[in-house]
């Protein structure tokens, strides 16, 4: 019983210190709420796929549907957002549906908002072990953190964590890392300038047509039966 108490507790200092390395989560309790009012709107869509993450996910809203047609995605990406965020409500995103399978992109905002990455991989474990409590079998596609010229300066951080992230997906069968890094580096692997809007962070539809080509192929092998 002593055991027990001192793990349980153990447990719940490291997760506090985790949350503590993150940003509020409840600052995006309006747009929650505003996903759970669509779901109420549009109804049941259990067993499609979850799309969820950042800005990066989010903006691919205006044509994910159509990129990785037939299989039947819901778009719940929400900008700015880090994997504690996700993690932080991944009941009302995520779990509510019920969904075969989830696509995940996190980790750019995380390592700009100084977390390190020893917090962010035990978050996304911790995101794991959740939905696998939920669903055993549920298959996971973690996207690539990919770069951008305007954290360029952060990029050796970010190519560490998608070291780190693919060997994770070597060790479980259920998660699936896709690589939409390399096709977004020039061949001596400088950032490509072609591939994004303004502000130099996120992609225009050049960089769209990138993920659309990776990713599509590997979710439809492993959706369509």
């Amino acid at each position: 019983m002593l055991i027990r108490l001192l793990t349980a507790c153990w447990l719940m200092t490291s997760l506090g210190a985790m949350a503590e390395a993150y940003p509020d989560p409840r600052r995006w309790e309006g747009t929650i709420a505003g996903f759970a009012l669509e779901d109420e709107v549009i109804g049941d869509r259990s067993g499609q796929i979850v799309a969820t993450g950042s800005s990066s996910m989010r903006l691919w809203n205006h044509r994910i549907h159509q990129d990785l047609a037939p299989l039947p995605i819901i778009a719940k990406g929400f900008g700015g957002s880090n994997m504690n965020d996700v993690l932080f409500y991944l009941d009302g995103i995520v779990l509510k549906h019920n969904p075969r399978a989830v696509l995940l992109y996190e980790g750019d905002n995380d390592i700009a908002q100084g977390v390190p990455n020893e917090t962010i991989l035990q978050t996304y474990k911790e995101t794991f072990a959740r939905l696998h409590a939920h669903d055993a079998a549920m298959r996971v596609y973690i996207l690539s953190v990919k770069p951008s010229l305007s954290r360029a300066h952060l990029w050796s951080q970010m190519q560490a964590l998608n070291e780190s992230l693919a060997a994770m997906a070597e060790t479980d069968d259920r998660l699936h890392y896709i690589d939409v890094t390399t096709p977004m580096l020039d061949r001596d692997g400088s950032i490509r300038t072609d591939l994004f809007v303004s502000d130099d962070l996120h992609m225009n539809q050049r960089g769209y047509d990138i993920w659309r080509d990776v990713v599509g192929p590997v979710l439809r092998a492993g959706e369509i039966r």
